[in-house]
């Protein structure tokens, strides 16, 4: 293995969630009275923090409406998680054996809140599979680089020695202003050209890839165009 740290993004990359958060923020949009949302535009914001999603989303929209709207979307995602949501195929299995690299940590890095992120973590017993964890409210949001800095820190791991892995160009964005390797996962809510813009080490179709493209030997140490390692085609 040749990173010390590997941090995830969690909806689209870990969870397949996309369909609840763009059913509960169309409900919430319904709620407020603002006009409808295409399922495009909602899968365009997933992995920002709240609040930039709302300002993408509904621009012009007056504050004690947009925070009105947060506040119903809360609640339907609330009241939506009652059912727990399903793991991308391989995730569990691909966790796991991560867990057991010596010397290998392992971060969450989401636009998730803390709240949100620590009610997955209970329902469905996976908190104690990270190290660490940033969420958007407690930090900037992605793109912004603050919580991967924070990770880092944390974890007392350089750049250069950890991957970020997210399906969104927001989470690719954010590990390249640090000079940080990232993995594109194809199979959540950005397209693989979109990914593609950012240069990430690999771009996979599925977690099981992944995990083949982490174990995989290199040409070269670091920064590798995508083609060097490993890919799963579909």
């Amino acid at each position: 293995m040749r990173y010390r740290l590997v941090i995830f993004d969690w909806d689209g990359t870990l969870m397949d969630s996309a369909a609840r958060i763009v059913a509960c923020m169309q409900a919430a949009a319904r709620d407020v009275g603002a006009g409808p949302l295409t399922d495009a535009a909602v899968r365009d914001i997933i992995g920002l923090g709240l609040p930039e999603a709302l300002e993408i989303l509904c621009p012009g929209m007056p504050a004690a409406q947009r925070e009105r709207m947060r506040e119903r979307y809360s609640a339907h995602f609330v009241a939506a998680d009652q059912v727990p949501m399903a793991f991308f195929a391989g995730v569990e299995a691909g966790i796991a054996r991560l867990r057991g690299e010596p010397g290998l940590r392992l971060a969450v890095a989401t636009g998730k809140s803390r709240r949100g992120l620590d009610r997955v973590f209970a329902h469905t017993g996976s908190g104690d599979w990270f190290h660490a964890s940033r969420t958007a409210d407690e930090t900037r949001s992605k793109p912004h680089p603050l919580m991967l800095e924070e990770l880092l820190t944390e974890t007392g791991v350089e750049p250069r020695d950890a991957l970020m892995v997210g399906d969104t160009e927001y989470d690719m964005e954010m590990a390249r202003a640090l000079g940080m390797d990232r993995a594109a996962v194809t199979y959540g809510v950005h397209a693989r050209e979109r990914l593609a813009r950012s240069q990430p080490v690999c771009m996979v179709d599925t977690f099981p890839a992944l995990l083949e493209a982490l174990y995989a030997p290199m040409a070269e140490p670091r920064h590798a165009p995508a083609t060097m390692m490993a890919r799963s085609e579909t």
